[in-house]
This record gives structure tokens, C-alpha cells and sequence, in this order.
């Protein structure tokens, strides 16, 4: 596939931010192993790796010249099981508390590091997202539909950190799945969830569009 110079240029420059931003939370993390002389925050790094897969599968979605309606619809099927994830280190805040967490300052400040990157590649991506949906359909329909994506991923991360459950788990345990989603309809922490987070994304979303619109001018 042939890119302009200046797409080119301009992906390279994101690319490199990017590795740059998370080469910065995984030194971060080896500090403080190295101070603590403890694992207990590994499990960020998987977390993180797990927030990453919305981004590449909008790059790679946006690198096919011409996408099928059946491989967009898996495409965006996958996106979208995966999204919460992207927003979901925030929660990890929680860790907090647990005993292994003696360096208060560092632990707040290398969670909030992991969540602002792990946020910020869901982000990325919904903004890629946005944009095949706008060219696929139109701007109201693409709006409309990363509306309900914001409201739906800020339920997955209920469904994650309340309930316990991985993107994976609609293949692996589908059943059990069903049956809490059921019970969670009224249950007022899921809305909370929903609302909390869906919303938060939602504005961070549109303040991203109104950035990228400004700049076209």
C-alpha cells in the first residue's frame, strides 16, 4: 500500500509517541520493583497489553485498503469485546489499599501512569473507530454509535471489576455471563458504572474530535 509522505510522517510520529509513553510506565514499574524488591504491580503490564488490543485492531483495520462488511463486522465485534479493557486500569486504583502497596506516592503515581496510557489508546482507537464509521455510513450514525460504545465499555468495566469477568468470557462462559448481565439490570452499581465511565469517555471523545476538527482549520 502506497501512503502519502505526510500520513506517513504523521504515523511514525504517533508510533514513536506512543512506544515512548509506554516505555515510560514500564521503567516506571522496574523502579519501583527495584526499590520494593516486589512483583505485586506486574500485573499492570498484562493490563496494559489488554488495552492495547482496541488500538491494533483499529490500525489494522484502517491498513486494509478495502475491508469486506464481514471482516469490518468482526473487526468491530472484536473492538468492541476488548474496548473496556482499555478503560479499566483506572479501577486498578483499588489495588491501593492492599498491603503490598507500601510506597503510597509512587504506587498512585505509576497506576495513574499505566491508566493514562491504557485510556489513551482506547481513545485512539475510538477515534479510529469513528472515523471508518463516518466513511461506512454517515457522521450521525457513527456518533450515535460510538455513543452506545462509550455506555457499553463503561459496562464491561463493571462486568470486569464487580463481577470478574474477561473479554474472553463470552466464548468461555457465555452462560454465566448471560445470566449475571440479567441480574446486573438492576443492580444500581452497574448503571453507575455505566454512566460514570461510559460518560467520561464520551466527553474525552469529543473533546479529542473537537481537537482534530480544529486543526483542520
Amino acid at each position: 500500500m502506497n501512503f502519502p509522505k505526510t500520513s506517513f510522517l504523521k504515523y511514525n510520529g504517533l508510533y514513536f509517541n506512543l512506544l515512548l509513553s509506554l516505555s515510560f510506565a514500564i521503567l516506571l514499574l522496574f523502579l519501583r520493583m527495584k526499590l520494593t524488591h516486589s512483583h505485586f504491580y506486574v500485573f499492570l503490564v498484562w493490563n496494559l497489553f489488554l488495552a492495547g488490543i482496541p488500538f491494533l485492531i483499529t490500525q489494522g483495520l484502517k491498513l486494509k485498503q478495502k475491508t469486506t462488511k464481514l471482516t469490518f463486522f468482526l473487526g468491530f465485534t472484536s473492538w468492541l469485546l476488548f474496548l473496556p479493557n482499555s478503560a479499566y486500569i483506572i479501577t486498578d486504583l483499588v489495588h491501593l489499599h492492599n498491603e503490598n502497596s507500601n510506597l503510597i506516592w509512587l504506587d498512585l503515581f505509576l497506576v495513574f501512569v499505566f491508566a493514562l496510557n491504557g485510556l489513551l489508546l482506547g481513545l485512539l482507537s475510538i477515534m479510529d473507530m469513528f472515523s471508518m464509521l463516518k466513511t461506512r455510513f454517515n457522521q450521525k450514525v457513527a456518533t450515535y454509535t460510538i455513543f452506545k460504545v462509550c455506555l457499553l465499555s463503561g459496562y464491561g468495566i463493571y462486568l470486569g471489576r464487580f463481577l470478574r469477568f474477561n473479554s474472553w468470557d463470552i466464548l468461555a462462559k457465555p452462560k454465566t455471563l448471560f445470566l449475571d448481565i440479567v441480574h446486573s439490570v438492576s443492580e444500581p452499581k452497574a448503571w453507575l458504572m455505566i454512566f460514570a465511565f461510559g460518560g467520561f469517555q464520551w466527553v474525552l471523545f469529543t473533546l479529542m474530535k473537537s481537537v482534530a476538527n480544529e486543526k483542520k482549520y
